[in-house]
């Protein structure tokens, strides 16, 4: 029989040095609020990955350890079973972080003054990494569409892209619009990175969160060009709730591409898993599809709850309804607010934690990102807190 999991159970954090509760302060300039910004979960991590991990803390020693085979083959399997990839071992390599990640490839297979194209509004680092790393951020925005949705602008991508570009980096899904790109965009994309000799880094950290019936396609799967051109991240820290144990992973099926990149990873000694990474990972991937199924449905019912209360008591607000992920993009242009005057209305007047559309890029102004990766007890009243804010603006 399986078991079922309690995703309303409450789940104090508060205390336990959490970014998304303890760092409120630090942040928002106040600790008095509901948090609902960065991107991990409320739920209790599952219990066979703490299982797991407690029974390797029987043993004393927690010396150097190799990487063993049946962690990378808990990757393959996973990676098979769900998307239908056939990965083979040598493709892979741990990577400490898929932020960290991104740094590693731009320090090994590019020069400052390179190029390194994103796709906003879309997450932070993918603009903080190479701009603090001495590379140039060239922008081409996703095109918003009639139903408030996104698709990629592949004129300006042509435009754009000279000799000097080197990385396109895309978040696939897509953080934050939740996005799950078709595989004919992800087609035409490995045409003109290969025609452009651009390396795709494919963050694909979301890709098991899909959500009302949609599937998550990698991008090297796609076509040879995509393989030829691709470094793709993942790991099982969004969908597992486990971002702390950093669990992260890298493919590269291209040899060439692969030798150039692993080479400055294995020199650096950035390419060693640490013990309970894949202890966690492989018990994620053994034993989490039950787990991952049952928390997407409750992810889902959030959504639409959220969605519904907008609809009923703040229908300014549009929510785009993502296909993957728990981050919800939410539209407040309609209440025609300055960006600081929306985030007051948020942190200071509504009380909440959500993550400023601003920080994702041009196009992100006038959003917020809203994290629904907790209980209902806790949505429902910020929601409320939301609408009132919203009405004494009236």
């Amino acid at each position: 029989m399986e078991k079922i999991y309690d995703f309303d159970k409450p789940v104090c954090r508060r205390g336990t040095h959490c970014v998304k509760h303890d760092a409120l302060d630090e942040i928002y300039g106040r600790d008095d609020l509901i948090s609902l910004w960065v991107a991990d979960m409320d739920f209790e991590t599952p219990d066979f990955v703490v299982e797991a991990m407690r029974e390797r803390l029987e043993h004393p020693v927690f010396g150097y350890t190799v990487a063993y085979d049946s962690y990378w083959q808990s990757i393959q399997d996973w990676l098979f079973a769900r998307h239908s990839w056939r990965v083979e071992r040598e493709w892979m390599r741990y990577i400490p972080g898929i932020v960290k990640g991104i740094g590693m490839v731009i320090n090994a297979l590019t020069e400052r003054g390179d190029k390194v194209i994103i796709q906003p509004p879309v997450y932070h680092p993918f603009r903080l990494v190479p701009e603090h790393s001495g590379r140039e951020v060239v922008f081409n925005p996703l095109r918003r569409l009639d139903d408030g949705g996104y698709e990629m602008d592949f004129d300006n991508l042509e435009s754009i892209v000279d000799s000097r570009c080197k990385l396109l980096i895309l978040s696939n899904p897509h953080n934050p619009a939740g996005i799950v790109w078709s595989r004919e965009t992800l087609i035409r994309l490995a045409e003109i990175a290969d025609k452009h000799n651009l390396i795709v880094i494919s963050d694909e950290i979301h890709c098991d969160m899909t959500l009302y019936g949609n599937s998550h396609t990698p991008f090297a799967t796609v076509s040879e060009a995509a393989a030829r051109c691709s470094i793709t991240f993942g790991a099982p820290s969004k969908t597992f709730n486990i971002a702390g144990i950093v669990s992260s992973y890298a493919i590269v099926p291209d040899a060439s591409l692969r030798e150039r990149f692993y080479s400055w990873l294995s020199a650096c000694e950035m390419d060693a898993p640490t013990i309970f990474a894949m202890v966690a990972t492989e018990a994620a991937f053994r034993n989490g599809d039950s787990w991952r199924r049952q928390m997407l449905a409750y992810i889902e019912q959030n959504i639409d709850f959220v969605d519904d209360y907008l609809h009923q008591n703040l229908p300014m607000i549009k929510l785009l309804k993502p296909q993957a992920s728990f981050l919800v993009w939410l539209d407040f242009s309609a209440l025609g607010l300055s960006h600081d005057a929306l985030n007051d209305l948020v942190v200071n007047k509504a009380r909440l934690a959500m993550n400023d559309g601003a920080m994702f890029g041009c196009g992100g102004e006038q959003f917020m990102r809203m994290n629904v990766a907790t209980g209902r007890s806790v949505l429902q009243p910020a929601l409320e807190q939301l609408r009132d804010a919203v009405t004494r603006l009236k």
